[in-house]
């Protein structure tokens, strides 16, 4: 779990400077973790979800963050209400992705932005349109995510993409060429032997930290997730 932690982390730490003093809404909250990363710096942060259990989590746990359960299909504001709308590794979940960038957009301001993580199709699920993980109903590449942000009416400010660092690149090199990889393997039951999780990847699983990841404009089409600023006119 560290490693998926630390990686959404890198993505949120990156983010955050975009909020500092903002209205935010994130559209997916989850447990909360990043919207209690964005209420440091912001002037207020709204966590929708869907979830009950999310949403009671939150408001027991993070309370400089206020909280709403809704469909993200029909967000809980006024139309250019908020600032800034943040959308961590959620789209790729979502059936009707143009409505809800259409509802993004009506509840930004003009120009607000929307900061929005996914993971690339390229990469995430190789040469397949249909997505490996059962929960994704549309994963994007991402020449896919920019079109989708223009079609919605916005201007694409950035689109960068995450990428494994040199202490991690070195990881996946000692676990067989990808570390992602041997974390599957042991999930699927790949691995022979009776310890289900070997002590050396535990280790280096559990010794990644945010700063392990690099953020950059190149090779968009070989990153992890794709990171994508895109603002109201």
């Amino acid at each position: 779990e560290n490693y998926w932690f630390r990686r959404h982390e890198a993505a949120y730490r990156a983010l955050t400077p975009y909020c500092a003093g903002a209205r935010v809404l994130e559209a997916g909250c989850g447990e909360g973790y990043g919207a209690a990363l964005i209420a440091d710096t912001a002037a207020r942060v709204l966590a929708v979800d869907y979830d009950p259990p999310s949403t009671e989590h939150i408001a027991r746990q993070y309370l400089q963050v206020d909280v709403a359960r809704a469909n993200l299909a029909s967000l809980p504001v006024a139309s250019g209400a908020i600032d800034v709308v943040a959308n961590f590794q959620v789209i790729e979940h979502l059936w009707d992705q143009d409505g809800f960038l259409a509802e993004c957009f009506r509840a930004l301001r003009p120009g607000g932005r929307l900061l929005c993580t996914t993971p690339n199709r390229l990469t995430f699920t190789p040469d397949s349109d249909t997505p490996l993980n059962p929960f994704h109903s549309r994963e994007l590449s991402p020449t896919e995510l920019a079109e989708l942000l223009r079609r919605a009416g916005f201007d694409v400010e950035l689109l960068h993409g995450l990428h494994h660092g040199s202490r991690v690149r070195a990881l996946d090199v000692r676990h067989g060429g990808s570390i992602i990889d041997a974390q599957l393997d042991v999930v699927m039951g790949h691995l022979p032997g009776t310890a289900p999780w070997p002590d050396d990847l535990l280790a280096d699983i559990a010794a990644i930290e945010a700063d392990d990841f690099d953020l950059h404009g190149d090779d968009l089409d070989a990153s992890l997730d794709l990171v994508a600023v895109a603002v109201r006119p």
